[in-house]
């Protein structure tokens, strides 16, 4: 028979491997949500939701409840020579009456002649994410995009441009919170590649920086994703996924490099 203690100590550790699916980069990666585009259609629309609730508790003394949620959609309207895309992401969950994840954001961009080799973009952004002492960050800005390189299998894209960026956190184990604003630079070098009828590779790497007169000093972002996809069979695929997130300079004490490694059989019938 297991322990009460033994019991809690399991459902923690089974949350804890479940933070990588809820926690997110400090870099939105909008190339790796974009819709894959459909030329018959004008305006598509992905959207997904679920609601988890249960007590799986051994004693009423010693009760374990978990209530969370999430909602993802993805929307790109294309009437013509330009695109307009609408992002959203939201994830909330609780143990024990005790907010464990609560992170989410909202984003909408425009690319101005996205056909040519050439287009421009303007973005904003909101987001929040409670688990690392994000309260809120507020976005805008516009960039160049340019396709350096694209065939059938093959796609290289570069994007820069200049960005204003608001943010409020949280400072650990403490009451105090610290508000920055700063304008970056922000860039990304996207490349995807199908390689054959069997496996695809799409991977994307963004730089933002933005000089700080508080501490005299530029702080830095980087964050790269990497999918790799084996078709295996007509209905079996290998997705795998890597994210990884460096900031020299966090705002707050918070951790530098985070990371998420993913790899599963998609059934597809």
């Amino acid at each position: 028979m297991f322990s009460m203690i033994m019991i809690k100590r399991v459902a923690l550790t089974f949350l804890c491997l479940l933070l990588p699916y809820f926690s997110n980069a400090q870099i939105l990666n909008i190339e790796k949500l974009r819709l894959e585009k459909d030329t018959a259609k004008h305006f598509l629309m992905k959207l997904t939701t679920e609601l988890s609730a249960y007590n799986r508790s051994a004693t009423p003394d010693n009760p374990v409840n978990f209530f969370g949620y999430n909602l993802d959609f993805n929307s790109i309207f294309y009437p013509d020579k330009h695109a307009y895309t609408f992002l959203g992401k939201f994830d909330y969950v609780e143990l024990n009456d005790a907010n464990v994840v609560n992170f989410g954001f909202l984003h909408t961009r425009i690319n101005f002649l996205r056909e040519r080799m050439i287009s421009y973009e303007t973005f904003a952004q909101f987001s929040y994410d409670d688990f690392r002492g994000l309260n809120s960050r507020w976005i805008t800005g516009g960039s160049v995009r340019i396709k350096v390189f694209e065939n059938e299998k093959t796609t290289l894209v570069w994007s820069t441009g200049a960005m204003y960026e608001y943010e409020k956190w949280q400072v650990p184990e403490s009451d105090e919170q610290v508000e920055v604003n700063f304008l970056k630079n922000t860039n990304y070098l996207s490349i995807r590649r199908t390689v054959n009828e069997i496996i695809d590779f799409n991977m994307i790497n963004y730089y933002q920086t933005g000089y700080d007169q508080e501490i005299d000093q530029f702080r830095n972002r980087l964050s790269s994703s990497t999918i790799l996809n084996f078709k295996l069979s007509k209905w079996l695929s290998w997705k795998n996924s890597f994210d990884i997130s460096y900031e020299d300079k966090p705002i707050v004490d918070i951790t530098k490099l985070i990371y998420t490694l993913r790899t599963g059989i998609s059934l597809d019938l």
